[in-house]
């Protein structure tokens, strides 16, 4: 297929994620990005961290998302005493037929909202992790898989509030992108102010049918990507490990680099862009648009950036800034 004929397929199945959308605008006030990002993830069945303060609609938002699709979902609360079972479900004795019989956990729906996943030890979190990359589950000795979509979306406040267990770094890997959830402009919290007064919160309702979210994610695996953009890809991801064969002076603020799964997501998040703006091809300002949110969870900083008041996204916008665009 030549690139004006993958175009013309691009906007006609991006129809469904601009309905998505507007289900979705509805309901959050603001929060683009947020939403944008959402729909990366969908489009490439990876799961997403959101990270910001309560009361920042990213529950609201993830709700939303999984109304506007005709799909299951379930909200799982993160406790400090939450166990595997609660999650993926047990085996139940029954006396009467002296057999065991399987109870299936929350984890068995196609859209998962993991709140506040980081108030939960560390056995709840390998248990969901572990489902999120084999895609399978295993109660006693059998094994099940999931079903297609299987999508997790995970909210967690950030580290400096009371309670909570980090994400070890191996598992945080398992997520395609990591969002920050900032707050609201002035403007947008007036029409928040003004909606919540005058009652008028609407729901999403599901206007999506599952087949069209494929079909949409069929287009987006045809986009076109030049073999330059790849290099590019696979230059940014390098320089986060050996800052200096690309000429930059960062090699005492990053301890660990990106893994090979950042070049994996990064590709496939660039062409979910391309597939939201609705063109056949991918560009190098793809490419920079998603970085930020494909690495930021996988930078492991030293003690002197921290010292230094240095975050990852700082790192990052370097890296962007110094490796030649093709």
């Amino acid at each position: 297929m030549d690139i004006q004929e993958i175009t013309h397929k691009v906007e006609k199945d991006g129809v469904v994620l601009k309905q998505i959308m507007a289900e979705i605008e509805k309901v959050v006030v603001g929060q683009r990005n947020l939403v944008e990002r959402m729909l990366v993830g969908l489009l490439c069945e990876g799961h997403i961290l959101l990270e910001g303060l309560p009361g920042l609609a990213k529950t609201t938002a993830v709700k939303t998302l999984a109304s506007a699709i005709m799909t299951s979902f379930q909200r799982i609360q993160f406790t400090p005493d939450l166990l595997p079972a609660d999650i993926l479900g047990t085996q139940i004795y029954r006396p009467d037929s002296a057999t065991f019989e399987i109870k299936k956990g929350p984890i068995f729906n196609n859209i998962i909202l993991a709140d506040e996943i980081n108030r939960a030890p560390a056995k709840v979190q390998s248990a969901l992790l572990e489902a999120m990359q084999e895609r399978q589950v295993t109660i006693g000795a059998e094994t099940f898989n999931l079903a297609r979509p299987f999508l997790v979306l995970a909210t967690q406040n950030p580290i400096e509030q009371e309670g909570t267990y980090p994400l070890p770094e191996a598992q945080v890997d398992r997520f395609m992108l990591k969002i920050t959830v900032d707050y609201p402009t002035a403007a947008e919290e007036k029409e928040i102010m003004e909606r919540v007064y005058s009652g008028a919160t609407e729901s999403a309702g599901g206007v999506v049918e599952v087949s069209a979210i494929d079909s949409a994610r069929e287009s987006m695996s045809i986009i076109h990507m030049e073999e330059k953009i790849v290099d590019y890809i696979v230059s940014i991801v390098r320089a986060t490990r050996d800052p200096e064969a690309f000429g930059l002076d960062l090699g005492s603020m990053i301890s660990y680099g990106a893994s090979p799964r950042a070049s994996i997501w990064l590709g496939q998040a660039a062409k979910a862009h391309a597939f939201l703006a609705g063109r056949g091809y991918v560009t190098p300002q793809d490419v920079k648009s998603m970085a930020p949110d494909v690495l930021r969870h996988r930078i492991i900083l030293s003690y002197e950036a921290e010292a230094d008041g240095k975050s990852s996204d700082d790192l990052i916008n370097t890296v962007l800034e110094r490796i030649e665009v093709p």
